[in-house]
């Protein structure tokens, strides 16, 4: 059959991707229904035809990421190096996101000539599924898988930041070391499972000690766990974890052979320092772990910082 140019527009129209041709000046010179919907349904300024608007203006334009042409400086780059010839072909993965939900799209750029004239093809494919995906695959390495807090490696990370951020600014950094005293008591005597539901119940109770976003409370290892807390003195940690060592033992949880109370308690090593060149975070955990110590010989169930 003779191919039109309606049944090539209708082919193109159909297709889900957003997709835009422009000339070697950047120029529109044609778009299909789903980019001029996804236009339309995301407050795009532009209510007019396409024809004729240059591309590359519109994204240089763009600040914000709440619609289709919100693409910074790396994607425009990619555009003109495909038209400069620089290279054959430009991917480009970027966040999209609307008030209401997570968006991310995959640009592609691909040169074609005809009548002696060059036009660039540029695609947008929502990737949303799959970015959402990885992004639940790296949320499940960063957390604990029992008691659905931060991992021990995340926390190091954490840490890491969170120290340089303080260097900076020339802020303390506070850390609590954790241990539940006498866990073994826990396990031999009401069983594992009795075990595992305490680490969980300590576990959610620490989220409540580090909602600002330079907190972290991780499981440290085994039945220790640890909290960091960015611009925080020592008197102000130390009263947080007093209040978290009176709320472990308000859980309750029967412990009955444990030499300390007949319940689940903690020893809690508390540490500040203002973290300064040719120190790091090893000499904060130090500090911490050795009042831990100083916690478990001094009787257990209490705070030495």
């Amino acid at each position: 059959m003779k191919v039109s140019k309606e049944f090539l527009n209708l082919i193109l129209d159909s297709v889900t991707e957003h997709i835009v041709v422009i000339d070697k000046a950047g120029k529109i010179k044609y778009v299909n229904k789903s980019w001029e919907k996804f236009a339309k349904n995301n407050g795009c300024s532009i209510n007019m035809d396409w024809s004729g608007v240059n591309y590359l203006t519109v994204c240089g334009q763009s600040t914000a990421i709440d619609d289709d042409f919100c693409i910074i400086d790396e994607a425009g780059d990619g555009i003109r190096r495909v038209i400069n010839k620089e290279t054959d072909l430009f991917y480009y993965e970027y966040p999209c996101h609307s008030p209401i939900e997570k968006r991310w799209f995959m640009m592609r750029v691909t040169p074609f000539t005809i009548g002696g004239q060059n036009y660039f093809v540029i695609s947008h494919q929502n990737i949303t599924q799959r970015k959402l995906a990885e992004e639940e695959v790296i949320n499940h390495s960063k957390m604990d898988g029992l008691t659905k807090i931060p991992n021990r490696r995340t926390f190091d990370e954490f840490f890491d930041e969170e120290w340089r951020r303080c260097l900076r600014l020339n802020m303390p950094i506070s850390l609590a070391i954790v241990d539940l005293d006498h866990f073994k008591f826990l396990n031999d005597t009401y069983g594992h499972l009795s075990g595992d539901e305490c680490l969980k119940k300590v576990g959610e109770l620490l989220k409540e000690f580090s909602k600002r976003p330079s907190d972290i409370c991780a499981r440290y290892g085994g039945e220790e766990f640890a909290l960091i807390w960015g611009n925080t003195s020592l008197d102000k940690a130390e009263s947080l974890a007093k209040k978290l060592l009176k709320k472990i033992s308000e859980f309750n949880i029967e412990n009955k052979n444990s030499p300390v109370k007949p319940y689940v308690t903690a020893s809690i090593g508390v540490s500040e320092m203002m973290p300064e060149t040719g120190r790091n975070t090893n000499d904060l955990i130090d500090k911490a772990d050795k009042n831990l110590y100083r916690a478990k010989k001094t009787g257990r169930n209490r705070v030495v910082a």
